[in-house]
């Protein structure tokens, strides 16, 4: 897999960062990406930017894995975003939207994760694709770092839910 990137696939990259960035200062402003607020929906137009630039990009030719992840990020950000609007949830929803959005941020790092592995260093990356081990371990890394991130902004939420009672 470590081809040379494309010049779209360098602008694809860059877009990327937008909503990676965004999603960590939210992460600390705000214990959480809210899309209500002003870094949060920088985090939304970077993030549909990121994907939109993704389906641009196939080394396959067609539709591919990348492009599936892509769509499900974008209609889990929908949800997130729509659910507080829905009554009968009531605080539940607050809830569901923050594992919503930590998980869009999750389907962000897979592909980051990923490509970046498998395309540095220059020359001689550390892994060569989604099924090499050290992209493997790293996934895992990544997926433990949402569980506990999604269970601290949690927990963080009800002790909030708590005090306002």
């Amino acid at each position: 897999m470590a081809h040379p990137m494309s010049a779209f696939g360098a602008v694809h990259t860059i877009l990327s960062l937008v909503p990676l960035v965004a999603g960590l200062v939210a992460f600390k402003r705000h214990g959480k990406i809210d899309p209500a607020t002003s870094i949060g929906k920088v985090y939304w137009i970077g993030m549909a930017a990121s994907v939109v630039t993704a389906f641009g990009l196939s080394s396959t030719g067609g539709f591919n894995p990348g492009h599936a992840l892509g769509l499900l990020t974008l209609v889990v950000m929908a949800v997130a975003t729509l659910v507080t609007r829905v009554a009968f949830l009531g605080r539940a929803a607050a809830y569901l939207q923050v594992v919503l959005m930590s998980f869009s941020f999750l389907l962000l790092m897979v592909p980051g994760t990923n490509e970046t592995l498998s395309r540095l260093p220059a020359g001689h990356p550390i892994g060569n694709g989604p099924d090499s081990a050290p992209v493997q371990m790293a996934l895992a890394g990544v997926f433990v770092l949402f569980v506990i991130g999604t269970i601290y902004q949690l927990v963080q939420l009800r002790r909030h839910a708590v005090r306002q009672a």
